[in-house]
């Protein structure tokens, strides 16, 4: 029965030193205890204590990486900087960026001057180059230019140039741009008790034209404004 149980417990080491390779390099008691079990297999006292020590060293779990390794100083890393490229004429030292202002040209200043001005029975306030919507010119035709003589006031920014009733030798230039039609009106007309009804819809006919300048008014009489 001896023989046998030595047996037994030989083959259960054996196994469990191949299972267990890699603990025993950390573990010298489990090597010395495997390799005194396989030397002295008679005695069965001996096996039991080496099986029984082993047994609590594997009762432990074993934690890998507990400690993680450290570097020392001699072994720390270095990184070291790579050198620099030599300036030579194949490779020459890169020009520092230089901003330069370009100034932007201003548009010329208009003329800082008004006038009113009557267009059929409608007087218009018109400054050089904007354009406006009048009665229509009869006659006229687009790309037309025209000349407007009935100037009843011209204005500058210290001086005012005032009609009585209007401005002599004062004119106003401007260009036909368009010939069309206002929007349309609804003239509706009702008699109670007459079933009389009427709908009736109108566009006023106009011209768009453009101003171009104000001249004349300079031999006129001037009224000066306190600035």
């Amino acid at each position: 029965m001896a023989a046998s149980s030595s047996t037994t417990l030989v083959a259960l080491c054996s196994s469990l030193t191949t299972q267990c390779k890699i603990s025993s390099n950390q573990n010298p008691i489990l090597s010395k205890s495997l390799c005194l079990s396989k030397s002295n297999s008679g005695s069965f006292s001996k096996t039991t204590h080496n099986l029984s020590s082993s047994s609590l060293i594997f009762s432990k779990r074993p934690t890998f990486f507990a400690n993680p390794p450290k570097f020392s100083e001699s072994e720390a890393l270095v990184v070291e900087a790579e050198p620099e490229a030599p300036v030579s004429e194949a490779n020459p030292e890169p020009a520092a960026t230089q901003v330069v202002e370009v100034a932007k040209e201003e548009p010329p200043k208009r003329e800082e001057i008004f006038a009113v001005v009557m267009v059929g029975s409608r007087q218009y306030i018109v400054i050089p180059g904007r354009w406006l919507y009048v009665q229509r010119l009869k006659g006229a035709d687009v790309n037309d230019k025209v000349t407007l003589n009935k100037v009843l006031l011209v204005g500058t920014r210290t001086s005012a140039y005032i009609g009585k009733p209007v401005v002599t030798n004062a004119s106003v230039h401007a260009v036909v741009e368009e010939q069309g039609l206002d929007a349309k009106k609804i003239v509706f007309k009702y008699k109670k008790k007459k079933n009389y009804r009427r709908n009736i819809g109108h566009r006023q006919p106009n011209t768009r034209i453009r101003i171009t300048g104000i001249t004349g008014y300079q031999d006129y009489p001037v009224s000066t404004l306190d600035s």
